[in-house]
């Protein structure tokens, strides 16, 4: 289950100018927070790769995604999204040791003037994103009866409009290139319901409802769209349940199926993901 995302100051100016250098020096990996940038060597001879926005990148499933990538795909260039800042440039410069280009860009992906600065500040280093991957989220318990209000609206905001929102930011340059992949991540809990889990429920099955309309609208644009339930994952989501850990699945393990679909070729999309511990549901 999910993560989610804040504010930080950014030098956007600044990142305009590095990115020019970034893109003709494809072998200088860097990372960025704030307005900080550290560097390291990349693989020698990567040439620019995709570049791949990961949110809620700073822990768990996210984090994972980011690592998968930077291990499988050359010359990837990660642009990783999350509230928590520290957190953020540590999973930045696990990848840039992996020798990949990676940077940390902090904001809340459920607020509409966060996700309009990280867009620009994207723009501005990378000049757009080839691969999506709405991950962020977060979970709160709660039966229907007794979910208040403000929850009810924090579990949508965080698991779907954050959905939304970043989509609409980066899909329209997709569809301007008649390319691009979106990874959404839904959950089992967006294909059944789940007693004391009303509000996390409801959003989920709206990520699955938004994903489908995304692929019907998008397919012919030559934009993928594929849409990711998993079950219980070994991630801080799951801290403290008191189940053992070889009923979880490995956070590693559901990072390589997005890896994997994206290595597909054009000519295939795989829309939907179903990912379970092996011994069942929790």
């Amino acid at each position: 289950m999910p993560r989610t995302l804040s504010n930080a100051s950014t030098t956007v100016a600044v990142a305009r100018a590095r990115s020019q250098r970034e893109i003709a020096k494809p072998r200088k990996a860097a990372y960025r927070t704030g307005t900080k940038t550290v560097s390291g060597r990349g693989k020698e001879g990567a040439a620019p790769g995709p570049v791949v926005l990961v949110t809620g990148a700073s822990q768990g499933i996210g984090a994972a995604i980011a690592r998968a990538f930077a291990d499988a795909i050359p010359g990837v260039r990660l642009a990783l999204v999350a509230r928590q800042e520290k957190k953020l440039a540590a999973v930045a410069r696990e990848c840039v040791a992996r020798g990949v280009a990676a940077r940390a860009f902090v904001g809340d992906v459920s607020s509409e003037s966060d996700v309009a600065r990280v867009a620009a500040e994207v723009q501005a280093v990378w000049g757009g994103v080839d691969v999506l991957v709405n991950n962020a989220g977060s979970f709160r318990p709660g039966r229907l009866l007794e979910t208040s209000v403000a929850d009810f609206d924090a579990m949508i905001a965080t698991n779907l409009r954050s959905v939304f929102l970043v989509t609409r930011a980066f899909a329209p340059a997709m569809v301007r290139r008649g390319c691009g992949d979106i990874f959404n991540m839904s959950s089992i809990a967006g294909l059944s319901a789940y007693p004391t889990s009303a509000g996390y429920c409801a959003a989920k099955f709206g990520v699955t409802g938004l994903s489908k309309v995304m692929r019907a609208e998008l397919r012919d644009k030559g934009v993928r769209v594929c849409t990711v339930y998993p079950g219980a994952t070994l991630s801080p989501a799951w801290e403290g349940s008191g189940f053992p850990e070889e009923r979880l699945m490995p956070a590693e393990d559901v990072a390589r199926a997005f890896v994997d679909v994206y290595r597909l070729t054009r000519r295939t999309v795989v829309e939907e993901i179903v990912l379970r511990p092996q011994a069942g549901d929790l």
